[in-house]
């Protein structure tokens, strides 16, 4: 089970991605490690991070991208006013950007899209503003493109995400409750006609029911869909 040979996508839990790139850049997508209690330990520390994404500011997404900004120092995307609150922790390197911008580091393309959620950063007891939730379309220096969707409900402007990025896999939450389940997540991959998904968002907690067996039949009349079912740890 391939997507290529020349890349890793390693599945921490949840929503959370370290990406080795075609150039060996280490990417670390919504930075919920440390106190995961989906991720493996031995993969919950980092010799280096190059790149670190942010997809809006719950805890499960945002825990651990202050201690990590802080000791790794990566070039860090997310919206703007996560940006800001990230800046008055001490963070450096960070690029505050929005919805529809377009940013290259290193020869990472780095796209932030639309999503269907919500966004508050807990902060000292309290919930602040941190801006919209955000999707990521990302191309790699040999031009694979990837859709991560971050928190979100199905939402009719994925069919602009595909007919504009043409992304190569979509990383889909499927769990329910806090975002959409499997059925709404079939119907994702229907306006994307994307061909190659990665469900996330999952299993974490009992709440969080959706299944990538679910998802299957859901999709088994799409032609040549491949769903890539990993178990936190497991790379492909």
């Amino acid at each position: 089970m391939a997507l290529r040979n020349d890349m890793q996508f390693t599945w921490l839990g949840h929503a959370t991605f370290k990406i080795t790139s075609p150039k060996g850049k280490q990417v670390l997508i919504d930075p919920w490690v440390m106190h995961n209690p989906s991720c493996p330990a031995e993969l919950q520390k980092f010799d280096r991070l190059d790149l670190m994404l942010v997809t809006h500011g719950h805890f499960d997404h945002i825990a651990d991208a202050v201690e990590l900004g802080k000791k790794h120092k990566p070039r860090t995307i997310c919206i703007y006013e996560t940006s800001v609150w990230l800046e008055s922790k001490g963070v450096e390197n960070l690029v505050g950007m929005n919805k529809g911008g377009t940013v290259e580091l290193d020869g990472i393309r780095v796209t932030m899209v639309s999503a269907d959620h919500s966004c508050g950063i807990l902060d000292d007891g309290k919930i602040i503003y941190g801006g919209d939730p955000a999707g990521f379309v990302v191309e790699f220096e040999n031009g694979f493109k990837m859709y991560h969707a971050g928190d979100t409900n199905v939402f009719g402007d994925m069919k602009l995400i595909g007919e504009l990025y043409r992304p190569d896999v979509a990383l889909l939450p499927i769990g329910s409750h806090y975002t959409m389940g499997p059925r709404e997540a079939a119907h994702a991959i229907r306006l994307l006609g994307v061909k190659r998904v990665i469900p996330m968002h999952y299993g974490t907690f009992p709440i969080l029911r959706g299944s990538p067996g679910q998802l299957r039949e859901l999709t088994a009349d799409i032609p040549g869909l491949e769903i890539h079912e990993l178990k936190p740890g497991q790379s492909v």
